[in-house]
């Protein structure tokens, strides 16, 4: 369930002021507006095929790399080739993608205003920066394994930061949800889809999890499946039952939006699970590659792309203070963030291409397979569940602090 929370809140009221603050951009189709090299809300989706290219690049590194091996085996870090495919090939890969987004974001860091420099940096010069992008993808194919290595235990901590910065822009987008219609002026109008919608999302998490049974937990020997079944359930209802609380009285919809979201990650939890185990007949090994499972591999790919993209827009759900308003020459958001994003997704990607296993070899056309990775979701899904009762605990353990009622 990854969201576009961060145009969904910015972009609307973004698109209204882009013209005053970037008088360089006129009317017509977006190639035009690009050309004029000013347009950060174009930028944005340039940066995003870039990642997206990447991301194939890596798959292909992984899978059909030995194809290249000759040509590989001439560069420097490469023994013969073999330490530039597979598993080293993917975070090689990865790397030089990082280091691109994360030179971005040291030098668009702290922009602010759409008259710095950083600004015009940041969404034009595109052929400096694709000079840059080719020289940092060349790079790690010279460096020796030992660095890579290096890197795949480090891109392990990054991987990390992007799942929950990813979360924190979930929850957050879930929130805004909720305020948005509980808010004077659409209280009366959504209260009806309100209610239709928490109660879809009820139906289907309860219907989700019983599939999870039958699916998953065939027979009563499968103790894992059963327990990670079991505790989204039990989460479900704890979240329901913070969220109901008269001092919290944040009603339906946050707590069953947010029933579908550790549904999903207990859900993904669990086919991350090695194939050929009797506790997981859905992801049981087969000799040949179905175009089902190119297209579930083909989706996920894009999916990563997007959730990427959606949460580097969303820097505002991490700022400690609301701004009542954005001034006209500021700009349309965090450059710096949005960098930064995309550089601990390369990470990311890389460890679901692995399996978040630098030592892991992974079948063709698969992608985050393994206990690792299973682990992972299910860690992810508890961290979510805890930190969205957080949300709604804390400004009520605040405001009786300030009251007085504790020490």
């Amino acid at each position: 369930m990854d969201m576009e929370s961060g145009t969904s809140t910015t972009a609307t009221a973004a698109a209204t002021t882009t013209k005053k603050k970037y008088p360089g951009i006129q009317d017509g189709t977006w190639f035009a507006q690009f050309r004029y090299g000013s347009n950060p809300w174009m930028a944005r989706y340039v940066y995003g095929l870039i990642f997206l290219i990447t991301n194939f690049l890596a798959w292909a590194v992984r899978d059909y790399g030995k194809g290249a091996m000759k040509e590989i085996g001439r560069l420097k870090g490469c023994k013969v080739g073999v330490d530039c495919l597979g598993t080293e090939g993917v975070l090689r890969v990865s790397m030089g993608c990082f280091m691109f987004f994360f030179a971005m974001f040291l030098s668009t860091f702290g922009t602010s205003k759409v008259h710095d420099r950083r600004d015009t940096w940041h969404s034009g010069w595109w052929s400096a920066k694709a000079s840059m992008f080719v020289v940092f993808m060349i790079l790690p194919f010279l460096l020796p394994t030992s660095i890579v290595e290096m890197y795949g235990e480090i891109a392990h901590f990054g991987a990390g930061i992007f799942l929950l910065i990813q979360l924190v822009s979930v929850i957050s987008f879930i929130f805004w949800i909720n305020d948005w219609c509980q808010s004077e002026k659409y209280a009366e109008r959504c209260r009806v889809h309100v209610m239709l919608t928490a109660t879809s999302a009820y139906i289907v998490s309860i219907v989700g999890i019983i599939m999870m049974y039958i699916w998953y937990a065939p027979e009563t020997s499968c103790l894992l499946n059963i327990f990670y079944i079991t505790w989204t359930l039990v989460l479900l209802q704890l979240m329901t039952s913070v969220s109901l609380q008269p001092r919290i009285n944040a009603g339906f919809l946050t707590p069953g939006l947010m029933g579908l979201y550790i549904v999903f990650l207990c859900w993904c939890a669990i086919r991350s699970e090695p194939p050929g185990t009797k506790c997981n007949r859905k992801a049981e090994a087969s000799p040949r590659t179905d175009w089902l499972t190119i297209i579930s591999f083909v989706v996920a790919l894009l999916t990563i792309v997007i959730a990427t993209f959606s949460t580097g827009v969303d820097s505002q759900c991490f700022q400690f203070w609301k701004r009542e308003k954005q001034s006209d020459d500021e700009v349309p958001y965090g450059y710096g963030f949005f960098h930064f994003v995309f550089a601990t997704g390369a990470m990311y990607f890389a460890m679901l291409l692995i399996g978040w296993n630098t030592h892991h070899a992974m079948k063709k056309w698969t992608i985050d397979v393994g206990w690792t990775s299973t682990w992972v979701r299910v860690v992810n899904e508890w961290l979510a569940a805890c930190v969205y009762i957080w949300m709604l605990v804390a400004p009520v353990i605040l405001k009786s602090r300030q009251a007085g009622e504790f020490p």
